[in-house]
């Protein structure tokens, strides 16, 4: 099994004080800062864009994963690229040409991940797991926090840890929605390296000691 990514969400953090919730994760030790784009169409909430990731790179050195829910993604991944992203995640459900958007991600240099809510099946992501660094189980329906866990989406985590073994891929499975010290658990056990935070992570009193309990899993 590989190292535990965590990577805490932003959404959840006061929108008022971000480049502080952005050093509250470093100091933490958590690994990745994960930034939840939404746009009021592809999901309900509306959150921010590429500006906003610009204005936050400059308070921490640590990875920037950004997850676009938003149609249209092609139409803006230059931007988060110049911005300082280092992941970007696109949803399947919001493209056409999947592939064609994986390329412009790598060309862009930075490292591709695909995102499927919890109604769509692992088998419409087959073709594009071997252009793929990172996919993205959301185990909620996107859009809002504080939700609670769908624990059968975490059948998709075990689908995808087998698929990747078979096939000796190497991109990171990824879970987003209702991770706490007791679903991190679940979703370890299933499969996933990365487990995203938010709620959990920004309500913790020590953030550095969720941080090493999550890790330890």
């Amino acid at each position: 099994m590989r190292d535990t990514i965590i990577a805490p969400s932003i959404l959840s953090a006061n929108f008022s004080d971000m480049g502080n919730a952005v050093r509250e994760i470093e100091r933490s030790g958590a690994d990745w800062v994960h930034v939840d784009v939404m746009d009021g169409r592809f999901v309900p909430s509306i959150t921010f864009g590429p500006k906003m990731v610009g204005d936050l790179r400059s308070f921490s050195k640590i990875p920037f994963d950004v997850h676009l829910m938003i149609i249209e993604p092609e139409k803006h991944v230059a931007a988060f690229a110049s911005a300082g992203a280092d992941y970007i995640t696109f949803h399947l459900e919001a493209v056409v040409h999947a592939h064609r958007l994986a390329q412009e991600i790598h060309h862009l240099g930075k490292k591709c991940g695909i995102s499927i809510v919890p109604s769509t099946p692992i088998s419409d992501i087959d073709f594009m797991l071997d252009f793929l660094d990172l996919v993205l189980i959301m185990t909620v329906n996107p859009g809002v926090g504080g939700q609670k866990i769908i624990e059968p989406c975490l059948r998709k985590v075990e689908t995808l840890a087998r698929l990747r073994a078979e096939r000796d891929l190497q991109f990171l499975i990824s879970v987003d929605g209702g991770i706490n010290e007791e679903t991190a658990r679940l979703a370890r056990a299933a499969g996933s390296d990365v487990l995203i935070a938010g709620s959990a992570f920004f309500a913790a009193l020590n953030k550095k000691e969720l941080v090493r309990q999550l890790k330890e899993l």
